[in-house]
């Protein structure tokens, strides 16, 4: 098996939950993987985040011998290796692409570029008519992580549909606040982020329910609208390091009664923060470790929970 995968695959490293399908959820996973950023994915699609000129060392790993290739729409693509190129971003903001080739052409991954709008753009708390608002001038605790964003990702009715990930798109990432048809919006996403997305969908198939994505309820939310909501100064929705998700199979706004007891409530919400604790329990994937909460239902929303990237492990009932 490819260690790639084996890596990145959680129900290849867990046994399936009980009464879960298994078995039929196409994890849209390649033959090799790609490392950048301290990541490594073998999904087919995937997402790189940079700042404009920038440099980043790509390569192919744990993929079958042979001739690896890759090609670029943008920017300059030099190889370094047999499986390793340095890319260097174009100097102007926007998305493009970059296609790895496995052996024979018979595998191929689609790296999606994203090279952000300078912060330095943003101008009283405004980026080309966005509201963003103001980030805390201090980072908690001094944690690198806390630090205002070095930019923003720019979407487009053109680009809102890009992949992140095999099941996840860009525009599920967006800032709930502004529902209008008004472009350009602007989001911040960790690499990291669709990535464990992507595993805890998984795993949710798993289960035995059958769902191509998981209902992002919240995901980016700008300085602006975090304030408004009242949520705390440092939440990491903010750095686009979290994601509030439930289950919705039939695309309705509504959980499902993941425990199957006839009714939708916290413990459906307790029951999807179980089986990611689980997965999380495996030793290779420590480097997803994150933040992670279980929430009821409100008025507004059906239960959900929170995960997030930050690195360590921090749990709570919300």
């Amino acid at each position: 098996m490819n260690v790639a995968r084996f890596l990145l695959t959680a129900s290849l490293l867990l046994p399936a939950a009980p009464g879960g399908s298994g078995g039929t959820f196409d994890t849209r996973t390649a033959s090799f993987a790609i490392t950048f950023h301290d990541e490594t994915t073998a999904y087919r699609d995937a997402a790189l985040v940079s700042m404009p000129g920038a440099a980043v060392i790509l390569q192919a790993t744990g993929g079958p011998p042979g001739d690896y290739s890759a090609v670029t729409d943008a920017g300059t693509l030099v190889q370094q290796g047999s499986h390793q190129w340095r890319w260097t971003a174009p100097d102007r903001a926007g998305n493009y692409l970059i296609t790895f080739d496995g052996p024979g052409k018979k595998d191929a991954i689609a790296l999606h570029a994203f090279v952000m709008v300078p912060a330095s753009a943003v101008k009283n708390g405004m980026l080309n008519g966005y509201r963003i608002g103001e980030y805390p001038s201090t980072p908690l605790n001094g944690n690198a992580i806390y630090r205002p964003p070095a930019g923003f990702i720019e979407v487009t009715k053109a680009n809102q549909d890009t992949k992140l990930s095999p099941h996840f798109r860009l525009k599920q990432f967006l800032c709930k606040e502004d529902t209008t048809k008004r472009f350009p919006k602007y989001v911040l996403f960790k690499e990291r982020l669709p990535l464990k997305l992507e595993m805890v969908l998984e795993r949710v198939n798993a289960m035995g329910f059958a769902v191509d994505t998981l209902h992002v309820m919240s995901a980016f939310r700008t300085p602006f609208y975090n304030h408004a909501i009242g949520d705390v100064k440092y939440s990491l929705h903010q750095w686009g390091s979290a994601a509030d998700v439930y289950v919705d199979p039939l695309g309705i706004d509504r959980m499902a009664d993941l425990n199957r007891d006839g009714q939708v409530d916290l413990q459906d919400s307790k029951l999807l923060y179980d089986e990611v604790e689980r997965m999380l329990a495996a030793t290779d994937l420590a480097r997803f470790q994150g933040g992670m909460g279980y929430y009821p239902a409100t008025a507004a929303h059906p239960p959900f929970v929170h995960v997030d990237v930050r690195g360590t492990a921090a749990r709570w009932k919300g």
